[in-house]
């Protein structure tokens, strides 16, 4: 057996393979600011880019002072996280961030590992195991590798998640009744980042009699930091117009650098909005950049209305119209919660609770009644 390379030596075999990624990616054409037609509707040729190649890069969407913010608050959360998995203190001894809460806020790995990859976790979706190269001296033994309910543990995020430019564009590409997936931040530490394998995302709809290039939704990626080739998620672009051969696609190629593949690349502030059913993953992070990604993820509502499905967790659940209108409640909080603190933007109008004769507002109230816990809702298709 092959003794696994150093991250020095992984860093090392990467960069023609970014080189011509990149290039590759510049070349597409799928991405620019928002821009909207006559009658205030995004774009047409920005949905065809993206229905053509199954993402694009929204640039400048959160601005310095909101990004600042964001920032910040993701600062503050892990410098208050658990030291390992299982424990419920921080490295101080104060009890850790969201260790009130009753799903794990924090998911930890090993350095620079595949945790997924080759394994029948998912659902089987990540068939081919990534390179897994050594740690550098002196790292720990664990990274944190996402944090899991955004919008409970930092009120940025639930700022965030009322954005109206973000809300109009999954208003175009799903309707105006889209609902929510969940809501995850990707942390990729310089030298300790996790690979996650190739994989699709959707499971439920592959077969259906009416599937389309959109069944199973789509993700946002708010980028905090830059995203390069290096520590950003790769896409096989065009890959979401069916389920892809992941094993063949990784034996033709020679490895896990699928040909033809891209990165998605783009500065701080902007957003990439990709299809879930586009063959992604990403490559352990030997580089010396950070990447934090903000996960917002959206279904078209009549894809999961009365749909009975089996979570990652391996619960099954029928979603009932009441079961998606409770969960879609957190789009209304974000949107109030965004009003207060930015009076001066034009907030967006959810039309599904727009009629709702109880408006919902964002207090300590709703903080306890609505938001705590809401990940436990989350819904997967």
């Amino acid at each position: 057996m092959t003794a696994p390379l150093s991250a020095a030596q992984h860093a090392m075999t990467m960069p023609a393979y970014f080189r011509d990624g990149l290039r590759r990616a510049r070349d597409l054409g799928n991405r620019g600011p928002i821009r909207l037609d006559s009658n205030g509707r995004l774009h047409p040729d920005i949905l065809k880019a993206y229905w053509c190649q199954g993402f694009y890069v929204f640039e400048d969407i959160v601005g310095q002072q909101e990004l600042a913010v964001l920032q910040a608050d993701v600062a503050r959360v892990l410098d208050g996280a658990p030291t390992q998995p299982g424990r419920q203190t921080d490295a101080r001894g104060r009890p850790a961030v969201g260790s009130d809460f009753a799903r794990p806020a924090f998911n930890f790995v090993k350095p620079l590992s595949d945790p997924v990859g080759g394994t029948d976790r998912n659902k089987g979706r990540h068939p081919v195991r990534m390179d897994g190269p050594e740690p550098s001296a002196g790292a720990p033994e664990w990274t944190i590798t996402n944090l899991s309910g955004n919008l409970q543990l930092m009120d940025s995020c639930l700022r965030l998640y009322g954005h109206p430019g973000l809300l109009a564009i999954a208003d175009a590409v799903l309707g105006p009744d889209f609902v929510p997936y969940n809501e995850v931040a990707f942390i990729k530490e310089p030298g300790l980042g996790p690979s996650v394998a190739w994989h699709q995302d959707g499971t439920t709809h592959w077969d259906a009699p009416d599937w389309d290039h959109g069944a199973h939704g789509f993700n946002f990626m708010v980028q905090l930091y830059p995203s390069t080739p290096g520590n950003g998620v790769w896409v096989l672009p065009g890959s979401h117009t069916g389920r892809a051969d992941i094993r063949a696609l990784v034996a033709a190629s020679g490895s896990e650098r699928i040909d033809g593949a891209v990165p998605l690349v783009c500065d701080a502030g902007a957003t990439i909005i990709v299809n879930r059913q586009l063959l992604h993953g990403s490559f352990a992070n030997t580089s010396a950049d950070r990447r934090i990604t903000l996960n917002e993820g959206f279904f078209p509502r009549h894809r999961l209305e009365n749909i009975t499905t089996t979570q990652l967790s391996g619960k099954t659940e029928t979603y009932t119209s009441e079961r998606i209108d409770a969960r879609s409640r957190i789009i209304a909080l974000g949107i109030d919660a965004r009003g207060q603190y930015y009076p001066a933007e034009q907030p967006y109008c959810y039309q599904p609770l727009a009629d709702d004769p109880t408006p919902i507002r964002w207090n300590d109230s709703s903080r306890e009644s609505l938001l705590k816990d809401y990940n436990l809702q989350d819904m997967y298709i």
